[in-house]
């Protein structure tokens, strides 16, 4: 071949992969943007460094997904903007904390594998039990009044938030409380010399089986598909016999308890809770919702994985700029994409 005909090659070659990187990057942004971050800390660190923060940057994501998923759910499927969820966060985590501290201490506290599961898989329980009970009543008594009036909603949730956080400090009151997590989830796999932390592991393998078993009810099931048709037309529904006020009701409730089983699980990851940290870590909750497109399910969990990536990227590389890293990226992501990363789609 000759040399000019090897630089034609090589030219189309490179003529081609920039279309490619395009339509890759307008068709799956979620995967351009993820692998982009992804590739671009790798470069600016070592590799035992990028695969530990990228481990524990996935771990927070999944359960900044866990939280805010919930919230998704009900703004995309409802068309309820619930400004209360902050406090179902936070009531997760206290009801979590009751039954790792009070009621099975012995079980948190043993060194037996089985005794912590013991303990733990009853707190989550009991955290997504608690918000669900108290989501119902809220539905009842607060949502049920201003469907489909969103200034209405914003009033209404922001006082009834303001209600359940009081509440929670009459129950368990205002002061921090610590909550150590079980021997067995505490410290590190060595795993080819790599440290990798066991919580992490396990949030990041809960943050999936929920993120699959969201999409497999909405998608695969009948309900679903009701939920989904209720929503686009509801009197259809209700002509065919079925009862979209309950449908509607059912998706609060388990919105509800996603956000309880996210405090559940962040109150173990940070070790420490407060009654207003549902509200500080709305923010984050925010920023994911926005980041994915409102009411995706898909957009939710690729918005929760970059924005834990981002924290623990950035925190690393410059800690100055890690409390701005999580806005710098929606702002950046909404000015390429103002819709967010997967609109309109819901799961």
């Amino acid at each position: 071949m000759s040399t000019v005909e090897h630089t034609a090659v090589r030219g189309g070659g490179l003529a081609g992969a920039v279309p490619a990187m395009r339509r890759f990057r307008d068709q799956s942004p979620h995967w351009f943007l993820l692998l982009g971050m992804m590739l671009a800390a790798l470069v600016m660190m070592d590799f035992t460094t990028w695969l530990v923060l990228t481990l524990s940057g996935a771990a927070m994501g999944a359960m900044l997904f866990l939280m805010a998923s919930g919230m998704t759910l009900t703004f995309g499927l409802m068309n309820v903007l619930n400004l209360a969820h902050g406090a179902f966060i936070s009531l997760g985590a206290y009801a979590g904390a009751t039954v790792l501290l009070f009621w099975m201490n012995d079980q948190a506290s043993a060194s037996s594998v089985w005794l912590n599961l013991a303990s733990v898989i009853p707190a989550l329980l009991f955290a997504v039990l608690v918000a669900s009970l108290i989501g119902w009543v809220f539905e009842k008594l607060v949502i049920k009044p201003v469907y489909g009036d969103h200034l209405k909603q914003i009033l209404v949730t922001v006082g009834g938030s303001i209600i359940l956080m009081q509440l929670i400090e009459v129950v368990w009151g205002s002061n921090e409380i610590p909550v150590p997590r079980p021997e067995a989830f505490s410290g590190a796999v060595v795993v080819a010399g790599i440290a990798l932390e066991k919580y992490r592991l396990l949030s990041v393998v809960l943050g999936l089986l929920v993120y699959a078993l969201m999409t497999w009810i909405i998608e695969r099931t009948r309900v679903g598909i009701l939920i989904r048709a209720g929503v686009e037309d509801r009197e259809m529904v209700e002509v065919q016999g079925y009862r979209v006020h309950l449908l509607f009701l059912g998706v609060f409730i388990a919105g509800s308890a996603l956000a309880g089983l996210g405090g559940a699980m962040w109150a173990m990851y940070e070790e420490l809770i407060t009654a207003h940290m549902g509200d500080e870590l709305m923010i984050s909750v925010v920023v994911v919702i926005i980041l994915g497109g409102l009411g995706s399910i898909k957009g939710c969990f690729f918005g929760a994985i970059l924005v834990g990536l981002i924290n623990l990227y950035v925190g690393f590389l410059e800690p100055r700029l890690a409390a701005v890293a999580t806005v710098g990226l929606m702002v950046a992501v909404l000015m390429w994409r103002p819709q967010g990363l997967i609109p309109v789609i819901r799961v």
